[in-house]
């Protein structure tokens, strides 16, 4: 993940430990941005480097204070570069996402940041391979360019309440972003990834997504909109590998890669306006204060942090996907699954379609309550002592018996003309179970149920 950096001698005063501190000498600094960083008084060598962007009319230390981002910092052992534009750049301070003279690679703000993150991964001897950026709004929509212009240099990156990478080339266009859908298919949308750094064939960063739904500054179906740009990006599907419901309201959608991993995460924060979501409190997935455009819901930085395995526990899907999931029988209203068992499991979720079916502590799991002759798409995690679930499986598709009865609601003109019932003698009669179904005209309507293929019963009561 180093290719895009250059090493920088590490600076000849090194900021003070466990404070907010402002660095001034970072390089040429073509975007005209301003260098903060915070490390932990204990910060081990080879640790990871998070850089998180501000949002508009907010400052690094605004950023730093409200976030949650030094509590991790501290208890997980990683160091905070926070870069800041100012006035100067733009009238609301907000990072230039929309300007292809600075968002783009090797030019103006991008550039300015990698010249910070390349001076802070010498000062502190971080671990290369382990460099994230996240950021808020304008932030974010930096944040998604960063991760297109650099996938040399970041693991992973979180977007918060931002956009997709380079949606805009001119600030004329980026109100376009903000405020409706670009109605491009994912394919494009990846292609504007791809297109940042032409010929680039390593890995790509693993991306979480975070989207308040009642956000009208920007507008919810940007999260769409990255959640389409960064699966195509990495070749997989729009449907999530599984879903799980979080405290504050939000749901996590996790689009898992080809080898189960998840590769792009999707939080979506129901009733949240613009912001970044916060926790204020002690616990564990507690973090920030709240403030304007920091909203009270959820910690986002804590599950950030733990999907990019800040955590030491190999991010939040630390158990491996469960191999060997497989079909092993179906029922009119029920599929039977087995696989193979996953070291350090207490339990194993099992998902339909993307949610949650049911729990296990073994290694099957039986559905029912299913409709007949219907397909149903299968994963399953396994989940650790602590609650936390591991990746998901690839799916499996396991289709019931029988068939989904199906309803006609119709006069008994049509209903014999369809092929649903007969006449005799001026009455219409349905087929297979030969109910009476009155007089055969237009007046009379009924509803038949098809039970089986070619046995109609009346339904009137319901179907």
């Amino acid at each position: 993940m180093a290719a895009g950096l250059t090493a920088v001698p590490s600076l000849a005063a090194s900021a003070a430990a466990g404070t907010l501190q402002q660095v001034t000498d970072f390089g040429s600094n073509p975007g005209n941005l301003a260098m903060y960083e915070y490390a932990p008084a204990d910060l081990p060598a080879s640790a990871p480097l998070v850089v998180a962007l501000h949002g508009c009319t907010q400052s690094a230390s605004d950023y730093h204070a409200h976030s949650g981002w030094q509590k991790f910092a501290d208890q997980w052992g990683f160091a905070v570069v926070y870069p800041q534009t100012s006035t100067a750049n733009n009238s609301l301070s907000c990072f230039s996402w929309f300007d292809s003279t600075k968002d783009t690679r090797g030019k103006g703000e991008a550039a300015s940041v990698m010249q910070m993150v390349a001076t802070a991964a010498a000062q502190y001897g971080s671990d290369r391979s382990r460099i994230f950026v996240t950021g808020l709004s304008a932030g974010g929509g930096m944040t998604a360019d960063l991760l297109a212009d650099y996938p040399d240099v970041f693991a992973g990156g979180a977007v918060d309440s931002g956009i997709p990478a380079q949606c805009a080339t001119t600030q004329t266009a980026a109100s376009g972003c903000q405020y409706g859908s670009q109605n491009l298919t994912p394919r494009q949308w990846g292609d504007k990834v791809r297109n940042s750094y032409p010929g680039y064939t390593g890995s790509w960063p693993r991306v979480a997504i975070w989207q308040g739904s009642s956000d009208t500054t920007v507008t919810p179906v940007n999260g769409t909109e990255l959640r389409d740009q960064w699966t195509d990006v990495w070749g997989i599907g729009q449907t999530a590998s599984s879903t799980r419901n979080l405290t504050g309201g939000t749901t996590e959608s996790i689009y898992a890669d080809s080898s189960g991993k998840p590769a792009v995460a999707l939080f979506s924060v129901s009733g949240m306006a613009h912001g970044l979501a916060v926790d204020p409190g002690p616990g564990a997935d507690q973090c920030g204060t709240t403030g304007t455009y920091y909203l009270d819901y959820i910690c986002s930085s804590y599950h950030t942090a733990k999907f990019w395995g800040l955590d030491g526990a190999g991010g939040s899907n630390s158990l491996p996907a469960p191999s060997g999931v497989a079909v092993t029988g179906t029922t009119d209203t029920g599929a039977s699954l087995s696989w193979n068992a996953v070291s350090g499991a207490a339990s194993y979720d099992v998902y339909r379609d993307g949610t949650k079916a049911g729990s296990t502590t073994g290694t099957s799991y039986t559905d029912t309550g299913l409709s007949a002759g219907t397909s149903y798409s299968y994963t399953v995690a396994a989940v650790d002592a602590t609650g936390a679930a591991g990746a998901p499986s690839a799916p499996v598709t396991a289709t019931t018996t029988g068939s989904t009865p199906k309803c006609y609601t119709d006069n008994n003109y049509n209903q014999v003309k369809a092929g649903r019932a007969h006449q005799i003698g001026g009455y219409a009669y349905a087929d297979g179970s030969g109910q009476n179904m009155g007089l055969y005209n237009v007046a009379v309507v009924h509803t038949l149920k098809e039970t089986s293929p070619g046995y109609f019963v009346i339904a009137d009561a319901g179907c």
